[in-house]
């Protein structure tokens, strides 16, 4: 879904090369508490609901967001299919879902102001809330070092 820009910022203290993120980056971004898809979506689980969102990869990969169109609450997503839109200065890309489930909570303030998503990814840029309709599938999910290894294999 997303690739990383050559050259391309990843923080303040370690830079992309050729599309890939250092160590340093790979380690300091991607919370552990969190499951990843290979699409550069991260999910946290909470009992039988979820909260969704994109990875710093994937917000940085995209540049400054500038819309974000949400599934409609009650809609049922499913895994690895296409939930909704974020637009960047960069492009328009499909958001893959990492599990299904139905849209119990859209994120408002990320409506309203799609680069909190940019500065707050993890925190007050999360996407939706959904109800799984299987946990099972968070089987299927990485835990955060392998995510960080899929990024250092890219």
């Amino acid at each position: 879904m997303f690739a990383a820009s050559p050259g391309g910022r990843v923080s303040s203290r370690s830079r992309s090369t050729r599309g890939r993120l250092t160590r340093v980056a790979a380690t300091e971004i991607y919370p552990d508490e969190l499951r990843y898809h290979s699409e550069h979506d991260w999910a946290r689980i909470e009992g039988d609901e979820a909260t969704l969102g994109i990875t710093w990869f994937a917000q940085d990969s995209l540049g400054e967001l500038v819309h974000f169109e949400p599934p409609d609450a009650g809609a049922t997503i499913a895994k690895d299919a296409a939930y909704g839109e974020v637009e960047s200065v960069k492009a328009v890309s499909d958001l893959i879902t990492p599990l299904s489930g139905e849209v119990i909570e859209i994120n408002q303030k990320v409506v309203d102001a799609p680069e909190t998503v940019n500065e707050d990814p993890y925190g007050e840029g999360w996407l939706v809330r959904i109800r799984l309709s299987d946990p099972a599938e968070a089987e299927s999910l990485l835990d955060a070092a392998s995510y960080r290894q899929l990024l250092e294999d890219a």
